[in-house]
């Protein structure tokens, strides 16, 4: 574990002194707003859920979306979030979920990635996460974007920042979740399924939203 807080703090130093000396030169990308999302798409149907105020103060200056996606009934619904943001400069970095998560109250059980396998598109891994509050269970997907680039690790992600940062002159970058709630004795397969039944439509569509 120490080689990787001295991999982050390294990272986070070379990080904030490149973007420093960048800063009057960085680019920031137009993007459509994330409230524009497609709130349908075949046979799914949603609804946006609010942000507190205390919330988006933590998550800082970005564009964020909540919203529960429901396909047929009686499954449980799909919560879809975005954080995107336009610049990380001065700290205002995306926050990873495996913090956040215990935050709100939810005890991971289980954590560890999956390769998706989506239609139109090179598989990539993401984070999986089985997470319990009091009774509840719900499993969680999430992952890093940027430039159509999707990473599990938030050490690559920092890594893609930097390396971004020189090549690009950008630091903009995401992070999409996707969760559910299971069903009495549902497995983890099954409850993946119904995030990778949405993921499927998520995916071609992200890059208008997080630009390339």
């Amino acid at each position: 574990m120490k080689w990787r807080f001295v991999t982050v703090v390294a990272l986070l130093g070379c990080t904030a002194l490149l973007l420093r000396v960048r800063n009057s030169a960085e680019i920031i990308p137009a993007h459509q707003p994330l409230q524009s999302f497609p709130q349908t798409f075949a046979g799914w149907s949603s609804t946006d859920l609010p942000i507190s105020k205390d919330v988006l103060d933590v998550l800082g200056p970005g564009d964020f979306l909540t919203r529960q996606y429901q396909y047929g009934s009686p499954a449980p619904s799909v919560g879809l979030f975005i954080a995107y943001f336009p610049s990380q400069r001065s700290g205002d970095t995306i926050h990873s979920p495996k913090n956040c998560l215990p935050g709100a109250g939810w005890v991971p059980l289980r954590s560890d990635r999956v390769t998706l396998n989506l239609a139109g598109r090179a598989p990539f891994q993401a984070n999986r996460y089985l997470i319990a509050e009091g009774e509840q269970r719900q499993l969680v997907l999430y992952w890093y974007w940027a430039h159509d680039r999707a990473v599990a690790s938030e050490y690559w992600a920092k890594y893609y920042l930097v390396a971004d940062s020189i090549r690009m002159r950008r630091s903009d970058g995401s992070l999409i979740r996707l969760s559910t709630k299971f069903m009495h004795g549902e497995s983890i397969d099954s409850a993946q399924r119904r995030l990778l039944a949405l993921a499927e439509h998520i995916v071609p569509v992200i890059d208008n939203y997080v630009p390339r």
